[in-house]
């Protein structure tokens, strides 16, 4: 995985989880077990995606799973800072109020 590729969660805040690198095609399977897991364990209330370098229709999708299951368990995740390709790709598919 080259650097452009690469995923990772940051912890900017408390009740914050950072979504940094790229969520691509190339990292949304390893993105979605890594946020589940940290949304599972530490309950956050935000989701920041301002450390997003790269987003594509792989990463719209782990992020409405994402959502899908926090709200299932009762969970409310407020998106922040989408970048705006992310956004336009939402507002596209008309996904927008399912994720902010």
């Amino acid at each position: 995985m080259t650097q452009t590729e690469a995923f990772s969660l940051t912890r900017p805040e408390a009740g914050t989880l950072g979504l940094q690198g790229s969520l691509s095609f190339a990292t949304a399977a390893r993105a979605l077990r890594l946020i589940e897991a940290a949304v599972a364990a530490e309950q956050p209330q935000r989701l920041d995606l301002s450390p997003l370098r790269h987003g594509d229709s792989a990463g719209l999708a782990c992020l409405l799973a994402v959502q899908a299951e926090a709200m299932r368990k009762g969970h409310r995740l407020q998106v922040v800072h989408m970048p705006d390709g992310l956004r336009a790709l939402a507002q596209l598919c008309e996904v927008e109020a399912f994720i902010l």
